[in-house]
């Protein structure tokens, strides 16, 4: 009865900051609203005693990729401005591929006979990550990491305000 509570406390977070990421006008009222999402899906991984995955949820998807969507946000001046419009063109559009989309998906994964195993992992599986993490995915892990930093360093120089003068002379 307990882990039904706190997984209807989950799934409100989730819901209700789905719901604010799409609704808010702010897009930095929108990011925040994502960093609860993701949060909200790090407690269904705490409630799958899956631990690691919780970790993982918290520090790669709420404290990197939220964060670095807020850094994105705020170095790009021009999206804070309130006459930016908030619609486009297209809204139409994806008014009409939205639902037929999530239709298709649901056709998808009720179809599928998804197997499922009692049998407890063999082996110690966080070892056996780690070892693949440091053994035959190194360089992939590598190369993402580079860049990531590379498109971190892009965005800053783009958004740098160049308009001011700064006394130098060159």
């Amino acid at each position: 009865m307990t882990e039904q509570i706190i997984f209807f406390i989950f799934t409100l977070l989730v819901l209700g900051g789905g719901i604010g990421i799409v609704t808010t006008k702010n897009l930095y009222y929108s990011a925040l609203f994502l960093s609860l999402t993701l949060s909200g899906m790090a407690g269904y991984f705490v409630l799958l005693n899956a631990g690691f995955l919780a970790a993982v949820q918290v520090v790669v998807y709420v404290g990197a990729i939220a964060i670095l969507i807020l850094f994105a946000i705020m170095l790009s001046r021009r999206m804070m401005t309130a006459d930016e419009p908030q619609t486009n063109r297209q809204t139409w559009l994806a008014a009409i591929v939205s639902p037929l989309l999530f239709v298709a998906l649901l056709v998808v994964v009720l179809q599928i006979n998804w197997p499922l195993s009692t049998a407890a992992p063999t082996g110690d599986t966080l070892l056996l990550l780690g070892l693949s993490f440091l053994g035959s995915y190194v360089i992939p892990f590598e190369v993402i990491s580079v860049l990531l930093l590379v498109a971190l360093v892009g965005a800053i120089i783009l958004a740098r305000d160049t308009s001011t003068d700064t006394g130098r002379k060159g």
